[in-house]
This record gives C-alpha cells, sequence and structure tokens, in this order.
C-alpha cells in the first residue's frame, strides 16, 4: 500500500505548471520587496536587523547590498519559471531566501517560513522534466511522469500548515472575535467595504469561516465530491486576504497549491494540451526508498512538533512568544508595549537610551513588547556602546505590554540585567513576568 501511495508513477503535470507558477510568484515578490520599500524598511536602513539569535552574522549582508541580493533572487525566479539551469537555479534561490528570511525578524511573516519549507522541497523535485528550456536545451531528458510522492508530500506539508492554523484559532480572543475586532478597525477606511468590516455579524463571519476553512480545506480538495466546492472557497478565502491584508504573493501560493489535487489529467487539458499524456500504471520502488523513508520521516516528525512546542514551555505563548514563530499562528495577536532600556556602566553611571536614535519606528514597537527584541537589543547596546574592555548592564524599566487591547501589565522584570544572560531557546526565560492571563 505505501509502495503504491509513495512510488507510482503519476502524471507530472501539476508539478510542472506549479514550477511555472512557483517561478513568478517569487520574482514578483523579490522585486515587489524592493518597488514597495520593504526592503529599504526591514534590512536596508535599520542599524540593526535583529536577524535570528545565532544567526547575527547575516548582518554582514545587510545595507544597499542587498538590493542586488533580492533583484538576483527575482532573476533565480525567473529562472525556475523558464526551468533553465533549473537545479542551480532553485538550490541558488532556496539558500538566499533562507539568508533573507534569518536576516530580519521585524516582518517576520510565517508565509516567508513556508517559502523556505517549499523552495526547500523543490530542490528535490524533478520540476524541469518537462516544459522547460532545460529540455529544450538537451540539458535534461524529457519525462512525462513523477513519483506520487511528490503529491504527498506537497499535500502533508498543507495539511500541517492548514490545521495547526486552525487549531491555534481556538482560543479565547478568536472565538469571542475580539482579535477579528481590532484587525478590522485599522481596516475602516477601505472603499466599499471599510464599514462592513467594523459590524459585530461580519466578524463573526470572518472568525467562524476561517476556523471551518483551515481545518477542513485540505480534506475538502481531496475528496472529489467536494472539490469543486472546495477551490471556490479557496479563491473567495485567499482573495479576501490578498485585498483587505495586502500579504504579498501567500494567497496566490496558496491557489497555486491546488494544482495537486486535482486530475493530472485535468490540469494537462486546462495548461498543456498539446503534452503527451502518462497512461502506463506501473509501482516502481526505487534504490533509495529507505533513505528517502528516514529523511521525510524525520521532517515530518519536525513539522508536527514544532508547532506544539510551546505546550512544553512554561506559561502562555501569547504572553511570552516562546515557541510561536514557525508554528502557524496566524493573525492570533496585537501587542504593543511601553519601558525605558537603562545602561549602566562600571564606574556606575547610569544611562537611559533613546530608542529613536537606533532603531526604526517598526523595531520600537517590536523591541518593547517581544522579549526576544529586547534581549537581543540588550547585546546590542552592549556591543555598541560600550568601551574596551568595559563591562556594562542593561535594564528594560518599567516594562509593559498590552496584548489584543487588554490593560498593560508589567512585562520583563527591571532587576535582571539583559545584556549579560543566556538566550535559552528551548525552555521559558524566567525574566519574563508571569502572565496575568490564561487561555
Amino acid at each position: 500500500m505505501l509502495n503504491r501511495l509513495l512510488f507510482h508513477r503519476i502524471d507530472n503535470s501539476p508539478l510542472i505548471i506549479f514550477r511555472i507558477f512557483f517561478g513568478v510568484l517569487v520574482s514578483l515578490e523579490c522585486f515587489g520587496a524592493i518597488a514597495t520599500g520593504w526592503l529599504k524598511r526591514n534590512i536596508v536602513a535599520p542599524q540593526y536587523t535583529f536577524p535570528f539569535i545565532d544567526f547575527e552574522w547575516l548582518e554582514a549582508l545587510a545595507g544597499p547590498g542587498m538590493y542586488f541580493y533580492f533583484s538576483l533572487m527575482g532573476i533565480l525566479g525567473i529562472c525556475i519559471a523558464l526551468g533553465l539551469k533549473y537545479r542551480f537555479s532553485i538550490l541558488a534561490f532556496t539558500l538566499l531566501w533562507t539568508g533573507s528570511y534569518l536576516m530580519q525578524k521585524t516582518a517576520y511573516n510565517n508565509h516567508y517560513y513556508l517559502l523556505v519549507l517549499v523552495s526547500s522541497l523543490m530542490c528535490l523535485f524533478p520540476a524541469n522534466k518537462s516544459y522547460s528550456l532545460d529540455v529544450r536545451m538537451g540539458n535534461v531528458q524529457r519525462e512525462n511522469s513523477m513519483y506520487g510522492y511528490v503529491k504527498w508530500i506537497i499535500v502533508l506539508q498543507l495539511f500541517i500548515v492548514y490545521t495547526y492554523a486552525s487549531i491555534a484559532k481556538l482560543y479565547g480572543d478568536w472565538l469571542d472575535f475580539g482579535i477579528i475586532d481590532i484587525l478590522m478597525k485599522s481596516k475602516s477606511g477601505y472603499p466599499l467595504v471599510g464599514d462592513v468590516l467594523q459590524q459585530p455579524w461580519m466578524h463573526k463571519i470572518i472568525g467562524s469561516f476561517g476556523i471551518i476553512f483551515d481545518l477542513l480545506v485540505i480534506p475538502a480538495l481531496l475528496w472529489k465530491t467536494t472539490r469543486k466546492a472546495a477551490f471556490i472557497a479557496s479563491i473567495f478565502f485567499h482573495l479576501f486576504n490578498s485585498i483587505i491584508f495586502q500579504i504579498g504573493i501567500f494567497p496566490y501560493l496558496s491557489l497555486a497549491f491546488t494544482v495537486f489535487f486535482f486530475e493530472p489529467e485535468t490540469i494537462r487539458k486546462l495548461f498543456f494540451k498539446r503534452k503527451i499524456p502518462f497512461s502506463l500504471q506501473k509501482t516502481v520502488v526505487p534504490n533509495y526508498k529507505k533513505p528517502f523513508l528516514i529523511v521525510f520521516g524525520i521532517y515530518f516528525l519536525l513539522q508536527f512538533i514544532l508547532p506544539i512546542r510551546h505546550y512544553f514551555i512554561k506559561d502562555d505563548v501569547l504572553w511570552t512568544e516562546e515557541g510561536h514563530r514557525m508554528s502557524w499562528r496566524m493573525m492570533l495577536r496585537e501587542r504593543s508595549g511601553t519601558g525605558m532600556f537603562k545602561m549602566v556602566r562600571s564606574n556606575g553611571n547610569e544611562i537611559f537610551i533613546d530608542v529613536n536614535k537606533f532603531l526604526t519606528a517598526g523595531q520600537q514597537r517590536k523591541v518593547l513588547s517581544y522579549p526576544d527584541f529586547a534581549w537581543q537589543f540588550a547585546q546590542y547596546l552592549k556591543r555598541d556602546l560600550k568601551q574596551e574592555d568595559e563591562k556594562v548592564s542593561v535594564y528594560l524599566v518599567n516594562s509593559k505590554v498590552s496584548i489584543n487591547g487588554r490593560p498593560a501589565v508589567p512585562f520583563i522584570d527591571p532587576t535582571v540585567d539583559l545584556a549579560n544572560i543566556p538566550w535559552t531557546p528551548f525552555k521559558h526565560s524566567d525574566w519574563i513576568l508571569p502572565s496575568p492571563f490564561k487561555d
């Protein structure tokens, strides 16, 4: 049964058209980051980009050179779409995109993480075996089929994403639609729909549909009876997100994924009418079956574990943020914080830091309300402002945070020297004060 599921040869039309969609979309994402000013705001202009902890060495790449970096990724996206030097193009894009993802957290987005995963998987798929310049130039032999595991790897990855996104919404502020109200307030000025988005009945529709859609869309797409209805719901859902939340290519990438749920013959007739159909039904077990099962077994085990790791860390993830990233916890909270950073020099002199001199407006909001940002900024101040061989201490005093409109309450222990304590990624940081609420 497993051999037939994973190693049965099927028509590769879905993979080929997905490669084209994927390449075009990532190219638009990269060039769009330049055109919209996203790249300048988050990587080029800041003095410090707040990279993922332990990846501070990527800071060396930040600056004007990132315009070339993102342009190169955009060009690689075009090459992926065309199937030109595909293996090199997709591998290079994956490495560069992963670097840009790890380089900054100020504009963290689960969709950027999904692109890391999908592009990594695409490195392993034979996506250039048809309708590619590699085939036309004679560098790759044309094939009309692929192993079934290509489809099922994508399906399982999407099932994890959507299912965990649905489960994450099953908490108080989503179930009473309070967070929906907060998210929609900034959309009041939208023409035609702005006023409608402020209505409580609309919040109930959005909140309920979000949970139900995320939970059921993958099973519904897999079942032929509900596939068309699920596809129509997907179009509505993702276009709504694109228009209202303006989240880049993700809605369109999500729609591109649906090609793996339709019959390959349907995809071939829609996009590749002159492509030779693959009709030979056979199961061919490759000699790499064992390492394949081990590698992807480990990969998906990690994908199942990462989104639930916060349950094994003390306190509430909504409060501490520990275990939030890479967990498909999307659009669940609005945070705001206040406080002041105090540096104490070896001679006892105290200096209150004017964060305006070091951080952008977006970074200032993060550094006062997210614990890892506060810790990293303390490390940055220690490194940047201390004199040679001097030992300095950095404290965040009068720290208060408001989450989802609740009254601001004390957040960071003001007696803890953030500049001289280690970061503990796999357990709770005790300098985060206890949560005042529970889900």
